[in-house]
């Protein structure tokens, strides 16, 4: 008997008949076309409110953590995802919990290294049409049916991001950080590029039309770093977080003599 497909609605697991048609952020975000959403949007912002609290109670006591995003489509095997499984790994070497999507290819790579290092690994699903399942290698595993409550704890439990190739979510996550990051919403935590052959067609547009045309200064490409390799990627990752724990303890040591 073939096994059955499993949809994960939050904290709901559903099978057969019970799989909906549509997510739960696809039927947020749909148009309005009567005033039927007056009675149950507001209801909607409870079911939001917990997501956040839910998050927030797993994570903050998490200690110093690092992100790690790239294509849920990477095959075992290849050598971008021998290379997440070791940044994984070093990540937790260096004392930093290793987060990802909790799915496929290169966030199943980096938890597997992590656990493999014997640190803390954590997936943050997301409801999806085409349910992809945590990945084995998640020790603290939190399914969420919004993107941006979902988005929200990669950027407050991380002291940076590690990105490696990937598509489309993967380059919604990048822009957001670094839009957060350029309008100081955050701390400037860094955000790390593996695989330059990758990424260097990409940087060198944002250089010669977004740079060029006035659209971003050129300054602001300096919020990105490029590497070929993990201990370079980690490495950033660790003198950013040391930087801003220095920058903190500063600013907290000033409060404290009244300065």
């Amino acid at each position: 008997m073939a096994k059955r497909e499993t949809y994960r609605k939050g904290p709901v697991e559903l099978r057969g008949g019970q799989i909906p048609d549509e997510t739960t952020d696809t039927r947020l975000l749909q148009p309005q076309v009567d005033t039927d959403w007056l009675h149950t949007d507001p209801w909607r912002v409870m079911r939001i409110q917990a997501e956040f609290v839910e998050g927030f109670g797993a994570l903050a006591e998490l200690g110093p953590a690092v992100s790690v995003f790239g294509s849920a489509r990477t095959p075992k095997g290849t050598d971008a995802y021998r290379l997440g499984v070791e940044i994984g790994r070093q990540a937790a070497a260096a004392g930093f919990a290793v987060i990802t999507g909790g799915g496929p290819g290169i966030m199943e790579a980096a938890n597997k290294g992590a656990c493999d290092a014997g640190g803390v690994s954590v997936g943050l699903g997301i409801e999806l049409p085409h349910e992809q399942g945590m990945n084995r290698w998640v020790d603290l595993g939190i399914n969420f049916r919004y993107f941006f409550v979902r988005k929200t704890m990669f950027v407050k439990y991380s002291t940076g991001f590690i990105v490696l190739p990937g598509g489309f979510g993967t380059l919604d996550e990048l822009f957001e950080a670094l839009t957060l990051v350029q309008t100081r919403k955050v701390r400037s935590f860094p955000v790390v590029l593996v695989g330059s052959e990758y990424w260097r067609g990409m940087v060198d547009w944002l250089r010669g039309s977004m740079a060029r045309e006035g659209n971003i200064h050129e300054e602001d490409l300096e919020l990105l770093t490029i590497v070929d390799s993990a201990e370079d990627a980690v490495r950033a990752v660790r003198e950013g977080h040391n930087r801003v724990l220095g920058e903190v303890l500063a600013e907290q040591e000033d409060v404290a003599n009244g300065s």
